[in-house]
């Protein structure tokens, strides 16, 4: 009697499985990618897949991209080691998290962001040349910020003055509440001496903010409130000219839109409002923002910025769901906006959402997905 050897053949089959997965996984990855639409002389690429929610991204010395999560509870370093565009290397960082998705490096140190926690690992670089088989040591840099999760997670980075700033969004639609018993409600603050000074004030949720290459000056994303009409109101591009500055929530919202709750209380506001420089659409919900300073890109995309919008939830019609450029003048002003990548929205349906832009050393830039669950990677080839 023949006898089989039936493991044999169940290895070889679930290997056949494997394969034809993978196989399938990059057909459907390279076929939604060319979806995209970008301008001419770009190409665009994924850089990391099979990420949970990716968010925020930040690049070590040595070239590591350490990506942050809305879902998930871990954080991870990601490397491209042969130098061919996608990163095959993925090191654990930190797990056991809440909803880390704010990351920075700075001097050395990576820093990352839960909703009420911000913990600092010192000298990345050195653990994770290290090859070490336990995570690194992690110490609190500051936990005095609020709990609540709507509207909490966290973008953080370093200013040019080299102090942390981190926004804290309101905890609903709107309201007056939250932020009238704690200053720290709808504002972005510089973490100081151990102290929260605010910089930004009347700011409803802003999830992006970047600091001009030459003025220094800090412009945030705003995401616009939530059920006036699927035309109102607009998300916001915001300039800080005077720390401590007021841009108007709850009461006004975009350039020219009282709202119909508080509105009425403006006469009584003891504080100059702030309009937006540049209004982005209504529920278009701009998340991420990028100043390209490099040399890569054409002319025209140096000293202004890149716009993750990552699209709305309850329009009528959907809105957003793409990478727009917005140029600015030699001081700063804005000029004209216009959509820079496109095509994940397709007859009302999305299948990708961008979140962060970040402009990498070598001039690239790379944009994370939290839907799709890649990081892309965009380079110019004109």
């Amino acid at each position: 009697m023949l006898k089989f050897n039936t493991h044999f053949y169940r290895i070889k089959g679930l290997s056949l499985l494997f394969s034809i997965f993978i196989i399938s996984f990059y057909t459907n990855a390279n076929s939604d990618i060319d979806k995209l639409n970008l301008p001419n002389g770009f190409e665009i690429a994924i850089f990391a897949e099979g990420l949970d929610s990716p968010r925020q991204l930040a690049e070590t010395d040595e070239g590591y991209v350490i990506a942050g999560s809305k879902k998930g509870n871990k954080i991870y370093a990601l490397y491209d080691q042969d130098l061919d565009g996608y990163a095959e290397k993925r090191i654990l960082i930190a797990d056991n998290l809440q909803n880390p998705t704010g990351v920075t490096v700075y001097g050395g140190d990576l820093y990352f962001a839960e909703i009420d926690t911000i913990w600092i690992i010192k000298e990345i670089d050195n653990w994770l040349n290290s090859n070490s088989g336990s995570l690194p040591t992690k110490s609190i840099f500051m936990n005095n910020l609020p709990s609540e999760t709507w509207h909490g997670f966290k973008y953080i980075d370093f200013g040019p003055d080299g102090n942390l700033y981190i926004p804290v969004g309101v905890p609903c639609n709107i309201c007056i509440e939250p932020q009238t018993n704690d200053k720290r409600f709808a504002a972005i603050h510089k973490y100081v001496d151990g102290e929260l000074v605010t910089v930004a004030d009347g700011v409803r949720n802003s999830v992006g903010f970047d600091w001009h290459p030459v003025t220094k000056k800090m412009y945030f994303s705003d995401n616009g409130r939530d059920w006036l009409g699927d035309d109102s109101p607009d998300c916001e591009l915001n300039v800080i000219d005077t720390e401590g500055s007021f841009y108007g929530y709850p009461f006004k919202h975009a350039k020219n839109v009282i709202d119909p709750e508080f509105g009425h209380l403006i006469p009584s506001i003891d504080k100059k409002f702030i309009d937006p420089i540049a209004e982005l659409g209504p529920h278009v919900a701009p998340l991420g923002i990028a100043f390209y300073d490099h040399d890569i890109f054409p002319a025209k995309y140096k000293n202004s910025l890149f716009v993750a919008l990552h699209g709305s939830w309850n329009r009528t019609k959907k809105s957003g769901y793409k990478l727009v450029f917005i140029q600015l003048d030699d001081q700063g002003n804005y000029v004209s906006q216009e959509d820079f990548i496109t095509g994940w929205l397709s007859s009302e349906s999305a299948w990708g959402r961008p979140v962060s832009p970040y402009i990498m050393s070598d001039g690239s830039m790379l944009l994370s997905d939290d839907k799709y669950n890649v990081i892309y990677r965009i380079s110019y080839k004109g």
